[in-house]
């Protein structure tokens, strides 16, 4: 079993009454950390004060080296950090291994970013009074940063707004999705190892007095979320004159088109949906297909699906694992049977395995109605919903036609089918030839409407966590 510490401001304490942490696999309880209150997080603001202000004494080549060094660590412990996330997930080992790939690329790509957090030469004198001026504004710490992640990637999503924060200069308090919070003290353990100041480290585990008492408090500058729209909606409202980046899901929908290479278009929306159960908040829950080639392309959709191994996620070979909890098969299953009573067909899968509960089949979904919630609400769930359409204009309409707007994808070989979708979809990305769960972590990763605020990926987080300061110097005087 995993035992792992609470973490508040570089000290390790242990708390009597704790979370424990179960492998949605199995159901079996594979590890614990101490349960972390809201007094908790007063002591880390407290301690994350003092690291502010050693971080600041940090140069821009200390903190890349520090930074450096936590990918190299993780790097050298990538195989352990793997196996935890799959006890913690449910998620394949070789996707967790691909995970712990990516959080290494995110720390990296944070290292760089810390040597070039730039300002800029302002042209005072443009303006009529500015005569015999000269200016510049340059980016500094912003404050305290509060983050909050998800269960779905425990370590990648972590780095991706705690190394961000430390490039940047600001001391972070992290909570963990209580279900994965293991692998998420483990990747801070290797940021104290590193060299980061203590003070600015912490990590507490605990539920929603744990975040709100992170999010609510007047001396947090920053808080970063990614989880659900209706948590995120709570945080907004309640925290106040804070800087917010907020990820908050989608539905995400794939585009295929008359024009498109079906077998690609077929393989890649299969890997879309099913990767990670489809908990993934771009993983393709919508597929809109042209009316002329829909029943070839739902054959070969089906057929890409049926070659998939399901089960135990230490297999090698299992392409798909368990969904986090028993709660959320049955909500899956209520979500499938509405869609079915309503219009839809059920073309594959439909059902979670009898020997493991946990594990629900890829299911595909056909003619799905748009008053169904697997249309327009999140169904974070390796279900496909298949729905065609007659023309471009009207597929754009279907994207558009939810509260979530994070990425789509496009197959097409038709130039105009590509922009009028770049143009008109109302969403934070568009991915052509490919599908919308496509993302390197450098870019800059976001949505509208319901699907969040603000932007991350390593440079474009840093705007967030640091403020501009302008400087005008008057040689008149």
């Amino acid at each position: 079993m995993i035992k792992k510490l609470m973490i508040i401001g570089g000290e390790f304490l242990d708390k009597e009454e704790k979370i424990d942490v179960i492998y949605p696999y199995n159901l079996q309880k594979i590890g614990e950390v101490p349960k972390g209150s809201p007094e908790d997080v007063e002591k880390a603001i407290e301690k994350a004060k003092i690291g502010l202000k050693k971080l600041k004494e940090l140069s821009s080549y200390e903190k890349y080296k520090i930074l450096s060094k936590v990918a190299k660590l993780l790097e050298e412990r990538k195989e352990d950090f793997a196996k935890a996330i799959v006890l913690e997930t449910g998620k394949t080992i070789r996707e967790a291994r691909i995970e712990v790939n990516r959080a290494i690329n995110t720390i990296t790509f944070s290292a760089e970013e810390a040597k070039r957090i730039h300002g800029e030469y302002i042209h005072i004198d443009a303006s009529e009074n500015g005569k015999g001026k000269k200016g510049f504004y340059f980016r500094e710490p912003a404050g305290i940063v509060s983050a909050i992640t998800p269960f779905n990637f425990p370590v990648n999503l972590t780095a991706h707004k705690i190394a961000p924060s430390i490039a940047a200069g600001c001391p972070f308090i992290l909570k963990p999705s209580e279900k994965t919070p293991l692998s998420p003290i483990m990747l801070c353990e290797l940021f104290l190892e590193a060299g980061v100041p203590e003070e600015a480290v912490s990590v507490i585990p605990g539920f929603a007095d744990v975040g709100q008492a992170m999010t609510t408090h007047p001396d947090v500058r920053v808080v970063s979320f990614t989880g659900s729209l209706k948590v995120g909606e709570i945080i907004a409202k309640q925290a106040g004159l804070k800087k917010i980046v907020m990820e908050l899901g989608s539905n995400s929908a794939v585009i295929v088109d008359e024009t498109a290479n079906l077998e690609i278009a077929a393989k890649k929306s299969v890997i879309g949906g099913f990767a990670l159960a489809g908990q993934v908040c771009i993983s393709v829950q919508r597929v809109l297909v042209h009316e002329k080639v829909a029943d070839r392309f739902e054959k070969l959709l089906k057929e890409e699906a049926s070659k998939l191994k399901f089960g135990d996620p230490m297999e090698e070979d299992t392409d798909v694992g368990p969904v986090i909890s028993l709660n959320e098969v049955d909500r899956i299953h209520t979500w499938i049977q509405e869609a079915v009573l309503k219009g839809g067909k059920l073309i594959s899968g439909g059902m979670s395995c009898a020997e493991d509960k946990t594990v629900f089949q890829p299911t595909i979904i056909t003619d799905t109605p748009e008053e169904s919630k697997l249309f327009y609400e999140e169904a974070f769930a390796p279900v496909v919903a298949v729905k065609r359409f007659k023309t471009i204009e009207e597929a754009i309409e279907l994207v558009n036609k939810t509260n979530y707007g994070l990425q789509v994808g496009i197959f097409t070989n038709d130039l105009k089918n590509a922009w009028k979708v770049i143009q008109n979809v109302n969403v934070g990305g568009v991915i052509i030839n490919d599908i919308p769960t496509f993302r390197a972590d450098n870019m800059p990763y976001g949505g509208v409407k319901g699907s969040g605020i603000g932007r991350e990926g390593p440079k474009f987080a840093i705007e967030d966590y640091t403020e501009i300061k302008v400087v005008v110097f008057d040689l008149n005087a």
